[in-house]
């Protein structure tokens, strides 16, 4: 199975009428404070996103997704992880977000 499909089992959508065509995917912590602020930040926009609460995944699929984020970003992990096609922000960061949204 690729890392895509194991992402695709694992993610949960939110509709969202506003949409892009920055597929935007987000990997959050369920009890983090910060991850709860970017989906809220992506909500009140009423963007299209997917997400992948990470603390709440079997542990062999949390291993494999660090370790796709690890090579393919070349970045620390922290949450939330946000991934679009334009890039990616590491932790939560508003004016990243409208950076990599208005390209």
């Amino acid at each position: 199975m690729s890392i895509e499909d194991v992402i695709d089992n694992l993610a949960k959508e939110v509709d969202g009428e506003n949409g892009t065509d920055e597929n935007i995917l987000i990997f959050t912590l369920s009890t983090c404070m910060w991850c709860k602020k970017c989906k809220t930040f992506l909500n009140d926009r009423n963007l299209k996103y997917r997400y992948v609460e990470v603390d709440k995944i079997d542990l062999k699929d949390k291993s494999t997704i660090l370790n796709y984020l690890r090579e393919k970003y070349d970045a620390r992990i922290s949450y939330p992880f946000l991934v679009c096609e334009s890039g990616h922000v590491v932790g939560y960061n508003p004016n990243q977000y409208e950076e990599l949204f208005n390209k």
